[in-house]
C-alpha cells in the first residue's frame, strides 16, 4: 500500500513507543519524521513515594491512566502479591493501557467500552457508584485532576501514587526546522496536550507559524480545542489513541486532500 506514498509525517510520540506508529506509516509508503516531544523519567529517591503491598490492597480500586504508568509501577510495588488478591479491582484508561495490564500478568476488571479518556471511565455503571470506596491513581506526575475530583464528588475517597514523570527531551531540532522552513511535512501527530505544548516550546517562537500551517491529527476533542486556541486551522480528530486509528485519520485526510506532498 503506498496511499502515503511522499507524504512525510511527523512522529512525536517518546521514543519508546514511537515504532508501532511509524512502522504503519512506512507500511503505508509515508516518510516518518521522529521527534519525540516526551521523555518518560522514573522518578529519582527523593520524588518517589515509597507504598507498601498491604496499602495497595486495602483499596477497592487501582485505575491506571496510561501505558507508561503500568511500566513503571513495577518498580515501585510487589505487583505480583497484587495480582494474587481478587479484592482489588484493576481500572484502565484506553485500551493500550488495558492490553499493557494484561501483558503484565493483571487482570483487568474494567475499560471504557467506547473511547479512552477519563471521562469515558467516569461513564462506566462500576464508577458511577463508589461511595465510601478508595481507590489509588496510579500516574505519572502532574497529570489531570478531572478523575479524582469526580471520583471525589460520588463519594470515594481518592489517592495518588506516581511512579514516572516526564521531560522535555534534550534533542537537536535542526532537522525538523528545516523541514517546516520548506513546507516539506504533511502531518504532525500528537498524543496529548502536554506533547503539543513540548513541540510549540522545542521548535521556538521564530518558527511558531509555520508549524501552525501544517495539518494535525490529534487523538482526543480536548487536545483539539486546545490546538485550535493555539492557531492551528487544519485538525483531524481520530477515532482512539491507538497507532491503526491515527493511521487511518492521517490516510482519510490525505485521501480528503487536507495535506501537503513533500517533493
Amino acid at each position: 500500500m503506498t496511499v502515503l506514498q511522499g507524504v512525510s509525517v511527523l512522529v512525536t510520540r517518546p521514543v519508546h513507543q514511537a515504532e508501532n506508529l511509524s512502522h504503519l506509516i512506512e507500511a503505508a509508503g509515508g516518510e516518518v519524521v521522529k521527534f519525540p516531544t516526551i521523555e518518560i523519567a522514573r522518578l529519582t529517591n527523593l520524588e518517589a513515594k515509597p507504598i507498601e503491598t498491604a496499602q495497595l490492597l486495602s483499596y477497592d480500586w487501582l485505575i491506571f491512566i496510561s501505558a507508561n504508568a503500568v511500566t513503571m509501577h513495577g518498580y515501585y510495588s510487589d505487583s505480583d502479591r497484587i495480582k494474587k488478591f481478587k479484592s482489588v479491582r484493576i481500572a484502565a484508561i484506553g485500551k493500550s493501557t488495558e492490553l499493557a495490564l494484561q501483558k503484565a500478568g493483571y487482570v483487568v476488571d474494567l475499560v471504557a467500552k467506547n473511547g479512552a479518556s477519563t471521562e469515558d471511565l467516569l461513564a462506566m455503571p462500576e464508577l458511577l457508584q463508589v461511595k465510601d470506596q478508595r481507590v489509588l491513581i496510579i500516574r505519572g506526575q502532574g497529570g489531570r485532576e478531572e478523575l479524582a475530583n469526580v471520583l471525589r464528588y460520588r463519594g470515594a475517597s481518592v489517592d495518588y501514587l506516581d511512579v514516572y514523570k516526564r521531560i522535555v527531551p534534550n534533542i537537536d531540532n535542526s532537522n525538523l526546522i528545516e523541514l517546516l522552513k520548506k513546507h516539506l511535512l504533511a502531518f504532525i501527530t500528537i498524543t496529548s496536550a502536554e506533547a503539543l505544548q513540548n513541540l510549540l516550546s522545542m521548535v521556538g517562537e521564530r518558527f511558531k507559524q509555520h508549524l501552525l500551517e501544517v495539518p494535525l491529527v490529534v487523538v482526543s476533542h480536548r487536545i483539539r480545542i486546545i490546538a485550535a486556541e493555539i492557531g492551528f486551522k487544519r485538525i483531524a480528530v481520530a477515532e482512539s489513541p491507538s497507532d491503526r486509528a491515527i493511521l487511518d485519520t492521517v490516510i482519510m485526510s490525505v485521501k480528503g486532500g487536507e495535506c501537503g506532498r513533500s517533493e
